[in-house]
């Protein structure tokens, strides 16, 4: 070890105070660990071999995510997530509109879309419905909200990729194991803003208003139904063939071993010629991975604090302290996955710390690889929505919401949120499932 635990920490710990301070995040990340590594007795050529292995460690992920950022653009900017909306909301009806409203936030979530987008994709159309069947824009955002939640832990998104490879996992592995917890958050989601519905402010015609002058700058044709569904099916059938073949002992779906690093772009450009918007390609990648550019700055920042802290014997330290306070050490998974993504007000900020810094510990237990994953991954959905982060005010913006109203939902999201993690830690960390 080149590192002392509690220079490790301190470094953790500076990095977290720096993103509150609305520092950067990249820079805070390099900062905490160049501080740890100074502080904990590396000498100025191990921190930046430190530094440098770290990054390297994060590459296998930072190719993924950009793999997803193909997926993302098509599905965004062709028009399709904005079909599939549209469509569900309308098939379920009025009766069923707030359920209408989640699912179809979860299912572009889960087809691939950054939820931040999700929320804004459906938002006019809950507005809509909000200003015709009488429900508050609290209901509204809990509903799209918690949607967006139970859809961005199943879905080929940075977070589950981080997930996944923060554990050596195969992305479909942590994508079918989040799949109960996400139908538990779906239904919770659906049924606290149902009992919400009446609480808060109603939509009003001003909103609607808004709305009108937003789509006027938006005109472009759009796919059909059929036609948005292609990508998002081509590479969910793609990434179950291996999983489905273990399952079922099926020696030619076993060989069927697609990594998502091929697989997602494949179903993009599949799905943009099939949406007759294959001219648009080089627009929808270039979208995709302008989108990204946080998302892989951030994972290269995270994996140098992250070997900061496995340079050190804070892991072991973490594992003498829960033993010796009696608690259980399947806990520290989903408690890292909700302190760090809370710390960053950010789903995969928080799992990329979370598996960077504390997975040796976790394992440490003798948790198995996949139930860590899925308890890190959902504990991440729990309080990510705290003020200091982007998508508390994408949301409220795209809510027509105060800061004062958007905050009263911090609550219900989080009910949302703490029914997958605790349905993860209850299947997998302690019925071993």
């Amino acid at each position: 070890m080149l590192i002392s635990w509690w220079g490790a920490l301190l470094g953790l710990l500076l990095a977290i105070i720096l993103i509150l301070k609305k520092l950067n995040p990249v820079y805070s990340l390099f900062l905490g660990a160049i501080f740890g590594c100074l502080i904990g007795g590396a000498d100025f050529v191990q921190t930046i071999n430190i530094l440098t292995k770290g990054s390297q460690n994060v590459m296998g992920t930072v190719l993924r995510v950009l793999a997803a950022g193909m997926l993302a653009g098509v599905m965004m900017d062709s028009g399709a997530a904005d079909v599939l909306a549209r469509t569900i909301v309308a098939k379920f009806g009025n009766k069923m509109a707030i359920f209408a409203l989640t699912f179809a936030t979860m299912l572009i979530t889960a087809v691939g879309v950054f939820i931040p987008v999700a929320v804004l994709i459906v938002a006019p159309i809950a507005l809509e419905v909000g200003e015709r069947l009488k429900i508050s824009k609290l209901s509204l955002l809990v509903a799209l909200s918690g949607g967006g939640k139970a859809g961005n832990i199943i879905s080929p998104n940075a977070n589950t990729i981080a997930a996944a490879k923060g554990f050596g996992l195969q992305l479909s592995q942590v994508m079918i194991a989040d799949f109960i917890p996400a139908v538990v958050a779906l239904f919770v989601a659906v049924a606290t803003a149902s009992l919400i519905r009446k609480k808060g402010s109603i939509v009003n015609q001003q909103d609607l208003e808004l709305i009108s002058e937003s789509k006027s700058k938006k005109k472009q044709a759009q796919p059909t139904f059929a036609q948005a569904l292609v990508a998002p099916i081509i590479a969910i059938v793609l990434l179950l063939l291996n999983p489905i073949g273990s399952i079922f002992h099926l020696e030619l779906l076993e060989k069927f071993n697609l990594d998502a690093l091929y697989v997602l772009p494949l179903a993009a450009v599949i799905g943009a010629l099939a949406m007759q918007q294959g001219k648009k390609l080089r627009e929808f990648a270039l979208s995709g991975v302008s989108k990204m550019t946080d998302v892989v700055l951030i994972l290269i920042g995270a994996g140098a604090i992250g070997a900061t802290i496995t340079s050190s014997n804070l892991p072991e330290m973490l594992i003498q302290a829960i033993k010796s306070s009696g608690l259980s050490g399947t806990l520290l998974a989903p408690i890292s996955g909700i302190l760090m993504a809370a710390a960053a007000a950010s789903t995969s900020t928080g799992v990329i710390l979370a598996t960077g810094s504390f997975a040796k510990a976790i394992l440490g237990f003798g948790v198995a690889p996949l139930a860590a994953a899925a308890m890190v991954h959902t504990g991440a959905i729990v309080i990510d929505q705290l003020p200091h982060g982007n998508y508390f005010h994408v949301t409220a913006n795209a809510m027509h919401m105060d800061i004062k109203e958007r905050s009263k939902a911090i609550l219900y999201e989080a009910l949302v949120g703490g029914s997958a993690m605790l349905t993860a830690t209850i299947l997998y960390g302690f019925l071993h499932l």
